[in-house]
């Protein structure tokens, strides 16, 4: 899956090179494609905004520089466009899982003011907002929204299960977790999980995730996949 982000700090997404998402674009898994908007701007001093019409405070992004870049990596197939907006769709595990499908995401970061609206209209395809607050740019929402997209993209991570078992992805938070020592601090592991019982182990995961959004997210209940066993269990709670 290739991302083509289109930004006017490109250096910030070198952390996207490192650890899970680093090794899947080494392998190829995953193609990062960082183009700066300044190296299309036709000023000398590579500036990119100007003063918003109707007057107001701060600067807002150029429309050509934008429009420019995108044709850089467009091409003939027309990608997905994605305007890292607080306006936007939330992002959420569905949505990620969504994305994933796609061959080819751009990805517009903007900064300032925001962008002119004018080729928002012409060139972007969704809006997403990583949570209702503002932020400085687009650069770090961008971030969280392609690793979360690349995860779910076959190969990235070890094994689906890895993925499938997380919070979020089922609709719940994800159950405890526990490594060696097997007492820390006076606490120890749960008993279940040393037995070696496949069966009560799933079993108690399950309740634990139960628990868990019960505690913690009550209203992701209301549109997870329960059983007739989680409901049961979830009304003892």
């Amino acid at each position: 899956m290739k991302f083509s982000v289109l930004t006017l700090f490109p250096e910030m997404f070198g952390v996207l090179k490192t650890s899970v998402l680093g090794r899947a674009v080494e392998k190829g898994i995953i193609e990062l494609n960082c183009v700066n908007i300044r190296d299309f701007s036709k000023d000398k001093h590579r500036r990119v905004d100007d003063y918003p019409y109707g007057a107001g405070g701060g600067m807002v992004m150029q429309p050509g520089p934008v429009y420019d870049a995108w044709q850089s990596v467009a091409g003939e197939d027309r990608p997905l466009v994605i305007y890292m907006s607080p306006q936007g769709r939330t992002l959420d595990q569905k949505l990620a899982r969504d994305l994933s499908r796609e061959n080819h995401v751009v990805v517009l970061c903007g900064h300032y003011e925001g962008v002119d609206q004018r080729v928002l209209d012409e060139i972007v395809d969704m809006e997403v907002s990583v949570g209702d607050y503002v932020l400085t740019g687009g650069e770090l929402p961008a971030m969280v929204m392609i690793d979360v997209i690349s995860r779910m993209v076959p190969g990235v991570l070890d094994s689906e299960e890895t993925a499938s078992e997380e919070s979020h992805y089922s609709g719940l938070l994800e159950y405890p977790q526990y490594t060696r020592p097997p007492e820390f601090m006076g606490r120890g592991v749960p008993e279940v999980l040393l037995g070696g019982n496949h069966r009560e182990i799933v079993k108690w995961r399950r309740e634990r995730s139960l628990e868990v959004t019960w505690r913690k997210r009550p209203d992701m209940l209301e549109k997870a996949l329960l059983t007739d066993e989680d409901r049961a269990y979830l009304k003892k709670l």
